[in-house]
């Protein structure tokens, strides 16, 4: 009951820490600065995602090019931490910083900076770190995958009926960039969702070990279709090697972050991605006119529209795709499909009763929060981040690249 009760006054005092900083942030619109700290540049999809999102954002809050500073090119080491003092001596309200690695020092930054709040995505560490001014923030991006999944599963039926498979079974490959718990809910969320339409599919996985590189993502690519004789090829990794790859191999191909069709028209179906801008235009609100707070560990849904899929392609993608997604789409949001549904795949034979999770990650890599219930595996609900990271029959992990995170 004592530990309870303290835990009760610390949260109130938490809750009136925040609504003091946000109150005092909440300076005239004219002065408002918000700083985005992006890994890459345009030339990555995953950061032209942010990029674009912001960009959006600044466009519907009526925001000058002034008030929205954007950081390229910032590494995951201590330039990320002199990015942020940068943007802080530049008069910024709320700094953002879009990639795993940066975490550490946008923590550092924001005991250093108690009056500036400090946003970051795909990380693990708010609440946990109970400052008042840093916040996480992701998405259910697991749905998104699964309806690209969908899309997929359809256009391997259309190969199956027509003879053009490379083999007996429908197969995929995907373009992994590290064997993290993000990019391993993805491609199983992808996996479920093929399979859901197309029962009898396959997939095998490598690893490139980067987040970004043309090469070695183009390399991974040619590997799934020349040697392991995929159908159709998707990815988590952040350059347009391997859709590139898919369309010289005239191989269908899933992408991820936003539309490749204009490079790929012949090979492109579908690509989902995360909508950064309701995340953007919550935090500048919230600052910049200090009448809402932001979520210490933040969880964009299709609801709230920050889980997108493209415009289906044009050539590639098989008859009725879109009829179908528009159907799973509503059944994801009504709650009657479930992604991680422990009825629709197996472990080594098995149904999962029982899974303990890796929700705090306090750096010691133990399991601490049961994530099955109800029949379903609950991801990103205990913390934004994903941190599924089952392997589940089906699925064939071809390499594991080094650690490393996004």
């Amino acid at each position: 009951m004592l530990k309870k009760a303290l835990s009760t006054v610390l949260a109130v005092a938490m809750l009136a820490a925040v609504c003091l900083l946000f109150a005092s942030c909440g300076s005239s619109a004219k002065n408002f600065k918000i700083g985005i700290i992006c890994l890459h540049d345009e030339t990555s999809t995953y950061d032209l995602n942010f990029i674009n999102a912001i960009e959006a954002a600044q466009k519907a809050l009526g925001l000058s090019d002034e008030q929205v500073i954007i950081m390229k090119n910032i590494p995951e080491d201590s330039k990320c931490f002199d990015a942020a003092k940068d943007l802080v001596d530049q008069g910024c309200k709320v700094i953002f910083a879009n990639s795993f690695n940066h975490e550490s020092f946008m923590i550092q930054a924001a005991k250093e900076y108690p009056e500036v709040m400090f946003c970051h995505a795909t990380g693990t560490k708010a609440h946990t770190e109970n400052l008042p001014n840093y916040f996480n923030a992701f998405a259910s991006i697991y749905e998104g995958r699964y309806l690209a999944g969908v899309a997929a599963g359809l256009k391997l039926n259309e190969l199956k009926e027509a003879g053009k498979l490379k083999g007996d079974v429908p197969k995929m490959g995907y373009v992994g960039a590290f064997p993290y718990a993000e990019v391993i809910s993805g491609y199983t969320a992808f996996y479920l969702g093929a399979k859901s339409v197309c029962p009898d599919v396959v997939m095998d996985v490598t690893f490139t070990g980067e987040w970004y590189d043309v090469n070695l993502e183009k390399q991974a690519a040619e590997k799934l279709i020349n040697i392991q004789k995929c159908d159709l090829i998707s990815q988590h990794a952040d350059s347009m090697g391997a859709p590139g790859a898919c369309e010289a191999a005239d191989v269908p191909n899933v992408s991820y972050n936003g539309s490749t069709e204009v490079a790929c028209p012949n090979t492109f179906i579908v690509s989902s991605r995360i909508d950064w801008q309701p995340y953007f235009e919550l935090i500048i609100r919230a600052v910049r006119d200090g009448k809402e707070t932001i979520p210490v560990d933040y969880t964009g849904t299709l609801a709230t529209g920050s889980v997108a899929l493209t415009a289906v392609g044009k050539i590639e993608a098989a008859a009725n795709t879109q009829a179908k997604l528009d159907e799973v789409k509503a059944k994801l949001e009504s709650g009657e499909i479930k992604v991680f549904d422990t009825n629709n795949f197996t472990v080594g034979g098995k149904n999962l009763t029982t899974y303990l999770a890796d929700v705090d990650d306090m750096g010691d890599y133990k399991a601490d929060t049961e994530a099955i219930k109800d029949g379903y595996f609950h991801e990103s609900e205990y913390r934004s981040a994903p941190y599924f990271n089952v392997e589940i029959d089906g699925i064939t992990l071809l390499d594991r690249g080094p650690q490393k995170g996004n």
